[in-house]
């Protein structure tokens, strides 16, 4: 995987030779002692602008979405097998992509 920090984000985009799927990218989050569950957004869905206590993993499995950082005047966009370590209190909203999303998610205290 190739990590890419933005600011205060971490991106790691896909790179292994293996397919992205559910199975896989679970399984890699397990191995780092988390506990995922599976978000499932509908095509062209908006999730309002917020933050969270906590810092927040979010996977993309399959589909796509935009993520709108405003503190950093960005929006980066995920595709299947792309990760965001999104750090507690950064504000944030999504966008799904045209074609929907799964997406897995949990919490690093």
């Amino acid at each position: 995987m190739l990590t890419q920090p933005v600011d205060t984000l971490l991106i790691t985009r896909w790179s292994d030779v293996q397919h992205p799927t559910l199975k896989n990218i679970t399984e890699k989050l397990k191995q780092e002692g988390f506990r995922p569950y599976q978000w499932i957004g509908k095509p062209n869905q908006r999730v309002a602008i917020r933050s969270h206590g906590f810092t927040k993993v979010l996977f993309v499995v399959e589909g796509s979405l935009e993520l709108t950082v405003p503190t950093l005047n960005q929006r980066i966009i995920l595709r299947a097998g792309d990760r965001v370590d999104i750090p507690t209190r950064t504000r944030h909203g999504i966008t799904v992509g045209a074609n929907g999303v799964i997406a897995l998610e949990t919490l690093n205290r």
